[in-house]
């Protein structure tokens, strides 16, 4: 039978560019791997989840391609988990978003916020089903229950209103799917900017996982971030899910300002030479 693992206790990776061997130990809430460009921070993170096929799935507590994964429980065999793609290039799969009915996905960033969406009112679906459930029941308790499962959502959208308070974008409450109102107009997340498709994505796929165990891999997620919220960003997710283990790279200071400096490996730290 298949058992989740809580975190990854530690990344495997074998001869890599033919000169080093990586053994990396992970904490179970955040990991930043730090240094120069040209070092190999997305390298290390790329061969970490090479061998998955989908931007989302289950890593799996195997060696393959020279990779190997370790969880906290040793008879644990997967965990699901979560890349994000920090830089919005155009998208160049025209064939498949012509054929999405209303769709303005120009980006890459627009088409990981398009699958989001329908990942969104899943997410809500199954936490209207809980709380009809928890409502039902005869059990006086359950009502509190049921008004405690609403807390990440308005949360989530609290967070989203204050950090796009600056251009007096607010979320549309009303609404199923994720659009907002700008003075009065209604805007849908391709009209957004790269900073604030960014953040919207980071925190819509923290949501949606619903405070589940769960591996965030962010590859210099600070990239079109305003500094004031690569500050906060670590701290954001957190609250929105204690749960997630967070994976990144960066180069950036602002990141790692407030109280996460005990939380950054530096790539020579964990790299051996192999004798040739």
């Amino acid at each position: 039978m298949e058992k989740q693992a809580s975190y990854i206790k530690r990344i495997e990776i074998d001869n890599l560019w033919q000169q080093f061997n990586i053994v990396w130990e992970l904490r179970p809430d955040v990991n930043i791997l730090s240094g120069i460009n040209g070092v190999g921070k997305t390298t290390i993170l790329n061969h970490s989840v090479r061998y998955l096929q989908e931007l989302s799935g289950e890593v799996k507590n195997d060696r393959k391609n020279g990779v190997r994964v370790l969880f906290d429980d040793p008879e644990a065999t997967y965990i699901p988990y979560d890349v994000i793609l920090s830089y919005d290039k155009p998208l160049m799969w025209a064939d498949i978003t012509s054929r999405i009915p209303g769709s303005h996905v120009k980006s890459e960033l627009d088409w990981q916020l398009y699958l989001l969406q329908r990942k969104y009112l899943d997410y809500q679906v199954n936490i209207g089903n809980q709380m009809i459930e928890l409502l039902n029941s005869a059990e006086p308790e359950n009502r509190e229950k049921a008004a405690e499962l609403s807390v990440p959502k308005r949360k989530f959208q609290d967070m989203v209103d204050s950090l796009f308070s600056y251009t007096a974008k607010t979320i549309d409450r009303k609404r199923n799917d994720i659009a907002f109102f700008q003075h009065g107009d209604l805007l849908f997340p391709d009209k957004l900017s790269s900073g604030e498709k960014q953040m919207l994505l980071i925190l819509l796929t923290v949501l949606v996982r619903n405070n589940e165990h769960c591996v965030l891999f962010m590859d210099e997620p600070e990239a079109s971030l305003h500094i004031e919220w690569q500050q906060r960003l670590i701290a954001m997710i957190r609250e929105l899910n204690p749960n997630a283990q967070i994976i990144l790279t960066t180069h950036s200071p602002a990141l790692i300002m407030e109280g996460w400096l005990d939380t950054v490996t530096e790539v020579s730290d964990i790299a051996t030479l192999i004798q040739q």
